[in-house]
């Protein structure tokens, strides 16, 4: 059982853009971002529900593979599940469509006042709750049953995680690009690779995988 976090990331280190719109609240540049992520065949075949067998097959597949392999639950923020764009929307099921790839329990982290937990198609199960990162990954452990515990973002619940130091593997995809703005993943947080032991790896599409390993 591990606790892992894994991000895209730009060179100057946002792990978000800045560009977002009301009409585009992703933003052009995210797509920039993650563009070797989404080309994956692992990405289209569990996000997307494509069973052509299309997409890269090549490192960044693998890691793509590696991100969904032996999770029994997830963590994440308010802001990745999509209450932050529909705070006083009591029907919003999140940005994932009616069959999550995540297919966990997934906690998701609210300042709000809880809201009923949701079953999605597929074995997904959100459930909200106010807590510091230790009582949500103690929620979160048990939950997955001897099973790894991811902390799937965004980059504000990422870097607590880190700085509490409950972080067993950090995976960070860097893309060449620069952002200029947006949440850092880096900051408050010198010296983090002090406790780790750090692999790096170029995939075909320019992305420099790192994987920070206790």
């Amino acid at each position: 059982m591990a606790v892992r976090v894994d991000l895209n990331i730009s060179l100057d280190g946002f792990a978000t853009t800045a560009d977002q719109t009301p009409e585009n609240p992703m933003g052009e540049d995210w797509s920039r971002l993650v563009a070797a992520y989404i080309a994956t065949r692992t990405f289209r075949e569990r996000v997307l529900h494509d069973a052509s067998g299309e997409g890269t097959t090549g490192v960044d597949d693998s890691y793509a593979k590696a991100y969904f392999a032996e999770v029994g639950a997830e963590i994440m923020g308010a802001g990745m599940f999509g209450l932050h764009s529909f705070p006083d929307d009591p029907d919003w099921r999140g940005w994932w469509g009616d069959e999550p790839p995540f297919r966990t329990p997934v906690f998701v982290l609210t300042h709000t006042a809880p809201r009923p937990p949701i079953e999605m198609a597929g074995g997904t199960t959100f459930h909200f709750l106010s807590a510091t990162p230790e009582e949500a990954l103690d929620r979160a452990l048990e939950a997955a049953d001897g099973k790894d515990v991811r902390i799937g973002g965004g980059a504000t619940v990422a870097r607590d995680f880190l700085k509490a130091g409950l972080v067993d593997q950090l995976h960070v995809a860097i893309a060449p690009i620069l952002l200029g703005g947006g949440i850092r993943l880096w900051d408050d947080l010198r010296g983090l690779e002090s406790g780790y032991s750090v692999t790096t790896e170029v995939a075909e599409s320019g992305i420099t995988h790192v994987t920070f390993r206790r």
